[in-house]
């Protein structure tokens, strides 16, 4: 059967001096596409937070898997996700210490995660805690530079790890990015009001889809600020817009909601 073309009323986007509890509550829920805070990050604090991130290792994802060039620091879950869709964690722990030790050579100061998780504990009423596996806190807060754009996908802990992963247990998740470089064109993230379904699997591209899987879909476009913070539901299809120069540099992370009420954060 065709999708429906009615418009959700409540799949829009908020723009608001600072995230609240209800924002949290609302993503988390579906009745929300994104919230958006500008200028989370002064201009000074986004030129520190730069100078700090080129001296960061970066690399780019194995291009069998990510095909589009974009340029990251720091681990995350899914990279370390075998056939059997447990956790390669020996590799892992091992990369998530050397990411450790590579943020705290770089001297990130101001630290633009540490701020962020602030910011969102004190809406939500209660500190965000590191996800743990087995007791030992996973590593939180990457650095991304996607220039070329990012194929249309989604992103779900519990559909990557099926079988569980951390010891907390997660109700929904949400993606937060905070912009410290911003291109003069381009460079829009757009979130589609579409969840994966199994007919879906027809439109697989590399480790998104094509834009058929999201045709006639109701979808809201950003297109970032320096300083922006943006939060959303990263289980609704999304993409990023490629932008034609300039550099797209975002410090990311994701949220979820436990069943205690407790929030949490990985990458």
């Amino acid at each position: 059967m065709p999708r429906t073309t009615a418009l959700d009323p409540l799949f829009t986007t908020v723009n608001t001096p600072v995230f609240t509890d209800r924002h949290l509550a609302n993503l988390a829920a579906g009745t929300l596409a994104a919230v958006r805070v500008p200028n989370f990050l002064d201009r000074a604090a986004c030129a520190a937070a730069l100078a700090a991130a080129d001296r960061l290792p970066t690399a780019d994802y194995d291009p069998a898997r990510v095909p589009t060039p974009i340029m990251r620091f720091g681990p995350a879950l899914n990279d370390y996700r075998g056939p059997d869709g447990r956790q390669d964690a020996d590799r892992y722990w091992h990369d998530a210490e050397a990411s450790r030790a590579a943020w705290q050579r770089a001297g990130m100061r101001p630290d633009p995660i540490a701020i962020s998780l602030a910011r969102l504990g004190n809406a939500w009423g209660a500190a965000v805690a590191p996800a743990t596996i087995g007791g030992r806190a996973v590593f939180g807060g990457t650095l991304r530079e996607i220039n070329v754009g990012a194929l249309i996908h989604y992103d779900d802990i519990t559909r990557e790890f099926p079988a569980g992963l951390f010891d907390q247990e997660v109700v929904a998740q949400l993606a937060f990015n905070v912009w410290v470089a911003v291109p003069e064109t381009g460079g829009a993230t757009t979130v589609w009001r579409h969840h994966w379904e199994p007919g879906d699997e027809q439109h697989r591209e590399a480790y998104g889809y094509r834009p058929e899987a999201v045709e006639h879909c109701q979808q809201v476009s950003l297109k970032p600020e320096l300083g922006d913070a943006l939060l959303f539901n990263p289980a609704n299809f999304h993409a990023v817009q490629a932008n034609p120069g300039g550099r797209r540099i975002a410090f990311a992370f994701f949220l979820a909601l436990t069943t205690t009420g407790q929030l949490i954060a990985w990458s």
